[in-house]
């Protein structure tokens, strides 16, 4: 039997194996993909994110194969521009999602994790009125058991788990959808990530490794969202003010993937002897770039109470109510500025008053950028240079 399964090598799966790796206890992923493989993600790895990653080791490695984030640029309706540096000397990381992935689960790995790829979790099994492990499908399509003292949902804001078990749904509203894909030949790229809100969507825009711009559309589309997802993407960008000539000599290198609806609300942090981590344990429109650091930090903290149950110092049939506790302290108040920033853009008043603010107090939304990369209040002593 395993200490602990994981469903799901994502970047919560795969830290939170780290983590309980090298706590010595018996961990096993599992992930339906094979790695490396592509997801539908802003590329970006915000200061508050790295953050995270440094407290469980070196990230010269990531470094190595990613490029410096400084800031973001937020545009606006009416010609509205504001640049907002991270300052300090603080960034963060511009990373394709493939690479990323890879980086962590080789770490996991590394840390005495085993990994069982191709192999999709269906469910999880019960033993002595909690949960005892999970139910797989495996490469030969037979249905497997796998016993372990606790399990970890981290399979994604579909997942198998969370949903199947009555923990997680998409709410009626929003009803977003995100088209993202690569495109070459970009003009005026920097080493800015850029935000471009308009009334009732808005198109991500960031610097990739390897000379890529990874572009993305989140909006609520009419008809059918699954019809035209290139030409909708195109269609928005050539419509844009702000982006349509910088894409003019643009080339898409592959066919966009759309991603939605998008929000996923969960309704607890668990059951005994299982607890959500990731975007299985809620989903949040990305438009403040923070999505990575909400998946790591939630993988620190199921993590924590995992060696805290199965070390006997909390009972495990209470541990997903202590991980709840713990995640409303760490993310309320986050919760609620993209919960705000995401009603703002839905609501055409909210933009055209927002643009406002914007042209007058610049300043008050280059504050408001360094809050969304999780910056933390600057000081003489503490600045680091984003480098290690």
């Amino acid at each position: 039997m395993d200490d602990v399964a994981i469903a799901g090598a994502g970047p919560a799966g795969a830290l939170a194996a780290t983590i309980l790796a090298r706590a010595g206890l018996k961990v096993r992923l599992f992930e339906r993909a094979r790695f490396p493989r592509h997801k539908l993600c802003g590329d970006t790895l915000n200061p508050g994110a790295l953050a995270v990653l440094r407290r469980h080791g070196e990230v010269l490695s990531l470094i190595e194969r990613s490029d410096p984030i400084g800031g973001m640029l937020l545009t606006g309706p009416g010609g509205v521009r504001v640049r907002g540096e991270y300052g300090g000397g603080m960034a963060g990381r511009s990373i394709t999602r493939s690479a990323l992935d890879c980086w962590l689960l080789d770490r996991a790995i590394a840390a005495g994790a085993s990994v069982e790829e191709q192999v999709a979790i269906r469910d999880v099994s019960m033993r002595d009125g909690r949960v005892g492990g999970v139910v797989a499908t495996g490469r030969e399509r037979r249905s497997l058991t796998h016993p372990a003292r606790i399990v970890i949902a981290a399979d994604g804001r579909r997942s198998a788990i969370a949903i199947g078990r009555g923990l997680s749904k998409q709410p009626a509203r929003p009803r977003r959808w995100a088209i993202g894909g690569y495109f070459t030949g970009v003009s005026g790229m920097s080493a800015f990530g850029e935000m471009h809100v308009r009334q009732g969507y808005y198109i991500g825009v960031a610097p990739v490794p390897g000379g890529l711009s990874n572009v993305c559309l989140v909006a609520t589309p009419g008809g059918h969202p699954l019809a035209q997802p290139a030409e909708m993407l195109l269609s928005h960008l050539r419509a844009d003010s702000e982006l349509a000539a910088r894409f003019a000599g643009a080339t898409a290198v592959s066919a966009p993937v759309m991603l939605g609806p998008l929000a996923v609300d969960a309704t607890a942090a668990g059951k005994p002897g299982l607890l959500l981590a990731g975007d299985a344990a809620g989903f949040i429109d990305p438009m403040t770039g923070d999505g990575l650091r909400f998946a790591l930090m939630g993988a620190e903290l199921a993590a924590a109470v995992v060696r805290e149950a199965l070390g006997g110092t909390l009972s495990i049939d209470r541990a997903h109510l202590e991980l709840a506790v713990r995640r409303r302290a760490a993310f309320r108040t986050k919760w609620r500025f993209n919960r705000t920033m995401r009603a703002l853009v839905a609501s055409p008043a909210g933009v055209i008053a927002a643009a406002s603010v914007a042209r007058a107090l610049p300043s008050v939304f280059a504050q408001m950028i360094r809050y969304a990369g999780d910056c933390p209040e600057r000081s003489s002593t503490d600045a680091t240079d984003g480098t290690d």
